[in-house]
């Protein structure tokens, strides 16, 4: 496996969709990278901004699941998600909704691909779908960019010890 350092996120806002789509390549398997989403304990150490903590409050991360976690910030403010999990691939693919409790009609839709890339890397595409061209603009406005950055961020430090 090749370690390159940080690879850049890919945020796509297509002009006339209503979707989020982030690409990101990882120094890891895709199978590594799919447990890292797929394990709580992992999954809340690298989600999300850095100064932000995170507890799982219920994690049934399998098709037909659930999940809802809360993000707590240094002020102790807490910022609550939660979805269905409604297709799991092993190693492959998520199809899940995620919804910002702090925003309860703003439910996106989310399709993550994980594929194989050469020498031991890997290839992560979300798909985030939301009801209108509106509903895309204030998911990207809400400072989503920030925590999906240092989120993978730290998903590569977090792969890198294993």
């Amino acid at each position: 496996m090749t370690t390159t350092g940080t690879h850049e996120t890919e945020i796509v806002v297509p002009k006339d969709l209503p979707i989020v789509r982030i690409v990101r390549e990882f120094d890891a398997p895709a199978a590594k990278v799919f447990r890292a989403h797929l394990d709580p304990e992992l999954f809340a150490r690298w989600n999300g901004p850095r100064y932000l903590s995170q507890r799982n409050e219920h994690w049934d991360v399998r098709t037909g699941g659930a999940y809802r976690y809360v993000q707590v910030d240094p002020d102790g403010n807490e910022y609550a998600f939660f979805g269905s999990v409604h297709e799991v691939r092993p190693d492959e693919l998520i199809v899940q909704t995620f919804t910002y409790e702090g925003f309860p009609d703003g439910v996106s839709l989310d399709r993550l691909v994980f594929e194989d890339l050469p020498d031991g890397r890997s290839r992560l595409t979300a798909t985030s779908l939301v009801d209108s061209i509106e509903g895309r603009d204030s998911f990207v406005a809400s400072g989503m960019e920030v925590g999906v950055r240092e989120g993978y961020e730290q998903l590569d430090e977090l792969l890198a010890e294993s």
